[in-house]
């Protein structure tokens, strides 16, 4: 009974409902919340509170930002069906409009940043990790320099690197950025490096420009710390491919360098095993962690590589 009054005094606040319909599919920063209910982040925390209590919602510290996510689905999905089936029209519809316009604006100033900085590409990804003892390590995860990766797709390709490192391991391979600037450098590297077989084209990791079940190996490559909804690109590659095909996600181990939001657009400071491996199991791949390669030198970010295999349907 305490549980159910509890449920029902959180949802008796307009601003609290509409927070729950906002992060029912996505989670959200306290400040993004607060710029699409048009309030202070104080009162936002407050709304916060009260829903977490009652198990409506999770807060998850990030550096010096909050995340906000769904609380477990056994408190959750009984009130967003009733939600559903009382409200009659869609009440988030204009909390939502406002969201995307958050979000294109987050994702309009990465892709500035990447065209603005890829000429130094590769000086950036030398300060997180050992680059070469990470590719050393991808090769490994995905069976060695002598395994045959079939169609192989890097999403968020910047350079080029993965494909030149992979690609002759591929009977095709394609490269995916949203960047003209990096597409443009990635198009040099593989023909300097004659990989004939190999391409790149602009695509977005939220919809990738493939059918389903078109891919055997897909990579993700220091990539997921960038998007404001990992879930959903990890849903999406899992989506493109075979089932057998094997997803290879690289990215950095939980840190707490907060200059990286701003000085590289970084949204999301590191992950956890239990988020990736949880993102990859609701995509439908049996997943595990493939290796990690904590820091070893002063200023560098420690990395892990995460191996899913797509389920049968």
């Amino acid at each position: 009974m305490d549980m159910l009054l509890a449920i029902f005094r959180a949802l008796g606040d307009p601003s609290r409902l509409r927070i729950l319909m906002l992060v029912r599919g996505l989670d959200l920063a306290v400040g993004e919340i607060a710029r699409v209910l048009q309030q202070s982040q104080p009162r936002v925390s407050r709304h916060l509170r009260i829903l977490a209590e009652a198990g409506l919602v999770e807060r998850v510290k990030e550096g010096a930002w909050v995340f906000v996510r769904l609380g477990p689905a056994a408190v959750t999905a009984p009130v967003l069906t009733a939600v559903d089936a009382l409200a009659g029209a869609d009440v988030a519809a204009s909390d939502r409009e406002r969201l995307a316009v958050v979000r294109a604006e987050r994702r309009a100033a990465v892709e500035a940043w990447f065209n603005d900085h890829a000429d130094g590409w590769e000086q950036e990804r030398s300060l997180f990790s050992r680059e070469a003892g990470v590719e050393a390590a991808i090769v490994a995860a995905l069976g060695g320099a002598a395994a045959r990766l079939g169609d192989l797709v890097d999403v968020g390709t910047g350079t080029g690197r993965m494909i030149e490192l992979l690609g002759g391991q591929a009977a095709s391979a394609l490269g995916l950025d949203r960047s003209p600037e990096m597409l443009r450098i990635a198009r040099s590297r593989l023909e300097a490096a004659g990989l004939a077989q190999a391409r790149v084209q602009a695509g977005d990791m939220y919809a990738l420009p493939l059918g389903d079940a078109a891919a055997d190996t897909i990579v993700l490559h220091q990539v997921l710390h960038f998007a404001d909804d990992p879930a959903a690109v990890l849903a999406e590659a899992a989506r493109v491919l075979r089932p057998g095909g094997r997803l290879l996600v690289v990215d950095l181990m939980p840190h707490d360098r907060e200059a990286l939001r701003d000085e590289r657009r970084h949204v999301r400071l590191g992950f956890a095993d239990e988020a990736v491996l949880g993102w990859l199991a609701a995509a439908g791949c049996d997943a595990a962690v493939a290796q990690r390669l904590p820091a070893d030198v002063a200023g560098q970010l420690g990395v892990t590589l995460w191996l899913g295999t797509r389920l049968p349907c």
